[in-house]
């Protein structure tokens, strides 16, 4: 079993910031690519960022030059740092890995990010 956790949300003002960090253990075999996902109440979900198999990085444009995602394959972590939070940018936020062995995409619970205005 592979378990992905996500810590570090919380609720900020707008403007502020919050690190999200994802934690990926058990039967992990090869990780491609890894990233960051979002989906608030009443819409689907949507890409965040992500860090591709050739480490391009990838980001919605709603968060270019707001946020920035990182992450470490061998120890199977990713970070995304979230700066100038915006209310528009309240959701549940949900890290994945793609593991290349395995075939398959393995997802985290989510952490609730919670901007006001």
């Amino acid at each position: 079993q592979v378990q992905l956790v996500e810590s570090g949300g919380g609720l900020v003002q707008a403007g502020g910031s919050l690190r999200l960090s994802c934690v990926a253990s058990g039967r992990i075999f090869s990780i491609h690519s890894m990233g960051w996902y979002r989906q608030a109440s009443g819409n689907e979900r949507e890409l965040v960022a992500r860090i591709s198999g050739s480490d391009i990085t990838e980001y919605a444009d709603s968060v270019k030059g707001r946020f920035t995602i990182s992450g470490d394959r061998a120890k199977a972590t990713t970070f995304l740092q979230l700066n100038s939070l915006k209310p528009e940018d309240t959701s549940v936020y949900y890290c994945y890995i793609y593991d290349w062995n395995a075939g398959r995409d393995f997802w985290g619970q989510g952490t609730q990010v919670t901007v006001t205005s």
